[in-house]
């Protein structure tokens, strides 16, 4: 019998991911060209990008639950903690999956439906069924799937998916591997505990320190770009600018200290940095600073 209330199911959907699909995703819809003409529409479009990073949460919870009942940050997820059973889980997140999928191809076309059916297939059989417990490199290739749904939201507005969208993409993709590895050099007992080879465990925590700044060193020329191309305009170079700097300096910081410290304070600006880039590109299109 389950003992499960909403609140586990909704904890099932990774809320905090949810929610950071969201804003990107709605940050490709306002990026892409040409004024929102179908608000209520382009809001419904929101509505199933969400519910399919929600249907990938469940999914990866029904795979991992073993290693998530190892380690501590997620051992009191629904499943191990033996509130919502894996089946349930599957069953959820698979009509979700398919609910998502569907709700976008009626409301903005096959491309961006095609587009997050592979998100939610990368995340789940990709990611969580094949590189995750395989390779140390799980999270570089992984990190596609976290940094689609802006892909995702260009897609739905125009049907299309040009070089601006996949530079929204390719800043996500390039920042995932320095944001999680600060994590994993925090917590790699835990992912040692699990099995799961992340890069401190199976390199070393020097190598990732190191790889660290490397992927630093590129992500944050990289997310200078959208205001040469002209698809930004000076809100978002200052911030780009000003926060790469600080993302550079607490980069170093993490690999020439080796300090936990350090790598707890990377952790958590990357995900200010981050928010700061797509708060301010979604600013100038709402008021029109853009190109």
């Amino acid at each position: 019998m389950s003992l499960a209330g909403p609140r586990d199911y909704f904890s099932l959907l990774k809320p905090r991911v949810m929610s950071l699909v969201i804003f990107t995703a709605l940050v490709g819809m306002v990026a892409a060209p040409g004024p929102i003409t179908n608000w209520p529409l382009a809001l419904l479009s929101l509505f199933a990008i969400a519910v399919g990073a929600g249907a990938s949460g469940a999914l990866n919870m029904w795979w991992d639950r073993d290693i998530d009942a190892i380690m501590t940050r997620t051992k009191k997820r629904p499943i191990p903690a033996g509130l919502v059973p894996s089946a349930e889980a599957f069953a959820f997140g698979s009509v979700m999956s398919l609910l998502a999928v569907w709700l976008l191809a009626l409301t903005s076309g096959y491309v961006a439906a095609g587009l997050l059916a592979f998100t939610i297939f990368f995340y789940v059989v990709i990611y969580s069924m094949g590189l995750k417990r395989s390779t140390p490199q799980n999270i570089v290739i992984g990190g596609a799937a976290g940094a689609l749904p802006p892909v995702v939201g260009w897609a739905a507005i125009t049907g299309t998916a040009p070089f601006e969208a996949w530079l929204l993409f390719l800043i996500i993709f390039m920042w995932t591997p320095p944001h999680f590895w600060a994590l994993a050099l925090l917590k790699s007992g835990d992912y040692e505990a699990a099995g799961i080879p992340m890069m401190p465990n199976v390199k070393g925590a020097a190598h990732t320190r190191h790889l660290i700044w490397v992927y630093s060193l590129i992500l944050v020329p990289l997310a200078i770009v959208p205001v040469v191309l002209p698809m930004a305009s000076w809100l978002y170079g200052l911030v780009a600018a000003v926060g790469g700097g600080v993302f550079l300096w607490r980069a170093w910081l993490v690999r020439s200290k080796g300090r936990d410290e350090d790598a707890r304070r990377l952790f958590a600006f990357s995900i200010l940095y981050l928010f700061s880039l797509y708060l301010a590109l979604l600013a100038e299109h709402w008021v029109g600073l853009h190109g």
